[in-house]
């Protein structure tokens, strides 16, 4: 008999699928006022509705995100990725490095920080290269998906999965999904989606050379000087085996050795201890150089390179300001501001002098290398106007980073071991940086998506309401009458493709809450193992190719790469299917 309560759950399905497709109200927004009607009429307890506060995966979301800020912050995946892509030399090694390490990092590590690091990098060695970054920006959110997929903890629709196992009541005992249950199919995938994006991505993606354009124009370019160390291993070498004729977004000028110019340099050349090397280099370039195990320091910057927290800024010199007409040397920047000239740009206009003895005009811009004490000594000032702070860097004590990196890793292995659970794991590591001084309690709020735990609370809600009306049933046998022709093998696929395609238009926490309760079920009825039923919805939610508003990942990448639907459906939808074909094979091998 048709209830009154599997008719309103139905109706709250179907307006949850509507708002999120046509986008009416948020997900967070729409989840809520479905489960608030379920409560108010009964379906749901208010202890059923706050119920999934108490459960343990979303606090391992939230503490992953925390810990993910942390380790952005300490900048040691960002030189990383100075050291592991400077060495790509075609776009083929480029897109196989982007493809390997960003799918091994996402696998333990929250995928969104990741891509927004190596944005830069693909969008500065395209520039260098003149290729569109079109080519490398999608394949770099497949990358970090395909990585995702691979570990519990690589994504946070995985955690849902697990927390909507937990939460579960059609069978009771189920187990927790452990770390690695989901590497039967993540690993060969990654291998699979990195050939495929490797062999395909070059023809099916478009080339957009208006970006290319783009970024050009946009970037300013300065005019910055640095000397070579005197323990430098660039000493002795000839500049073509220095590799300083490539270095992203910086050109060689000129060098200066003992006071005398050499303004045609030569790839013969040979560096020498103490020679100055001016180049002229975009915004972000400068940046990094400040930073980087080049070989090379900035002389202007100094001592200040030691202090714990600093920042790369821009600031335009006002028309009024009493620093026109005077020289860099004269004015001591770093006395008076806290702060060192590292670069100026002036205009179209190229600058010939020394660093030190250029002559400001009003409206050059400087790129500023500041302390903490920058921000009070300029405030008030009329001399200059902030434009942007291009990076910050904090430096932490190496066996800082160590225990953070390792915690993480010790943390991750004894979840997997049954030794310590993953909560109290990533608690015990979130205390010691707190106690280390690795973060500061006013910076964890900030890595905290709180919409994203009210969507996740919501959808164990919504599940619950599901099961006790009846709707899960439904909805399971119905599908088991469309798929049983094809056998078991028939049905996995049938709810991987409804799954995907909901993750795809509408959102993959809406289908994972929705589809997880009608899957369980399917395996109920059918008396067969659980696991693989499970395992289908977290993989075609996660694995989510198709559209850039699937996942978090592709929208980043949507706009700064120019792509439209139709570029992400031609080369997404074929990485979809062959997902579908390998987890349902490997599931049905594994666990049936």
């Amino acid at each position: 008999m048709v209830s009154f309560d599997l008719i309103l759950v139905i109706i709250c399905l179907i307006f949850i699928l509507v708002s999120l497709y046509f986008e009416l109200l948020g997900a967070s927004f729409t989840f809520l006022i479905a489960v608030i009607i379920l409560g108010i009429f009964g379906v749901l307890t208010p202890s059923e509705i706050l119920s999934g506060f108490a459960n343990e995966q979303i606090a391992v979301v939230i503490m992953l995100l925390l810990l993910g800020d942390v380790i952005r912050r300490t900048a040691v995946i960002e030189d990383l990725f100075n050291r592991v892509f400077k060495r790509a030399r075609s776009p083929r090694g480029f897109l196989g490095r982007i493809m390997l390490i960003i799918a091994g990092f996402s696998a333990f590590l929250n995928n969104t920080p990741l891509v927004a690091l190596m944005m830069p990098y693909v969008n500065n060695w395209c520039k260098r290269n003149r290729i569109s970054p079109s080519k490398f920006l999608l394949p770099l959110s497949y990358a970090a998906i395909l990585g995702g997929c691979a570990t519990l903890i690589g994504t946070s629709t995985n955690l849902i999965v697990n927390g909507l196992v937990v939460d579960q009541k059609i069978i009771p005992g189920l187990p927790s999904l452990g770390i690695f249950d989901f590497v039967y199919v993540g690993i060969p995938m990654i291998i699979i989606g990195y050939l495929y994006m490797v062999l395909v991505s070059n023809r099916l993606l478009p080339a957009k050379e208006d970006l290319l354009e783009e970024f050009n124009v946009n970037e300013r370019s300065y005019f910055v000087e640095t000397q070579v160390k005197r323990n430098s291993s660039l000493i002795g070498m000839t500049i073509e085996e220095s590799g300083l004729r490539n270095l992203q977004g910086l050109y060689l000028l000129e060098i200066q050795r003992n006071d005398r110019e050499i303004f045609v340099v030569k790839n013969n050349l040979i560096i020498e201890s103490g020679d100055i090397l001016v180049f002229a280099g975009d915004t972000s370039r400068v940046a990094d150089l400040t930073g980087s195990n080049s070989g090379l320091i900035i002389p202007s910057v100094g001592m200040m390179r030691r202090k714990k927290k600093t920042e790369v800024v821009e600031i335009v010199i006002s028309h009024n300001s009493s620093l026109i007409n005077k020289s860099l040397k004269d004015i001591n920047f770093r006395a008076m501001y806290d702060a060192a000239v590292i670069g100026i740009h002036r205009n179209e206009e190229m600058i010939k002098t020394k660093l030190r003895d250029v002559v400001l005009k009003a409206g050059d811009v400087l790129l500023l290398y500041s302390g903490d004490d920058f921000v009070s000594r300029s405030q008030g000032t009329l001399d200059f106007y902030f434009i942007s702070k291009v990076k910050a860097f904090r430096k932490f004590e190496p066996y800082k980073i160590a225990i953070l990196f390792g915690g993480l890793f010790l943390a991750i292995i004894l979840a997997a071991l049954n030794i310590i659970s993953l909560f109290m794991g990533l608690l015990i590591l979130l205390m010691a940086s707190l106690v280390l001084k690795v973060t500061n309690p006013k910076d964890l709020p900030k890595g905290i998506d709180f919409d994203l735990g009210l969507i996740i609370v919501m959808s164990l809600a919504l599940g619950v309401a599901m099961i006790k009306s009846g709707a899960a049933t439904v909805i399971a046998n119905l599908l088991i009458a469309v798929f049983m022709p094809l056998g078991k093998l028939g049905i996995l696929f049938g709810i991987y493709l409804i799954t995907a395609f909901m993750a795809a238009y509408i959102t993959n926490k809406a289908a994972v809450a929705i589809l997880f309760p009608i899957s369980l079920t399917t395996s109920l009825n059918l008396g067969l193992d659980p696991m693989p039923f499970i395992l289908v919805v977290a993989y075609a939610a996660a694995a989510n190719f198709m559209t850039p508003i699937g996942y978090q990942t592709n929208l980043m990448v949507y706009g700064p790469g120019g792509y439209s639907f139709r570029d992400f459906f031609r080369i997404g939808f074929p990485l979809t299917m062959i997902y579908m074909v390998v987890t349902v094979l490997i599931l049905n091998l594994v666990y049936l």
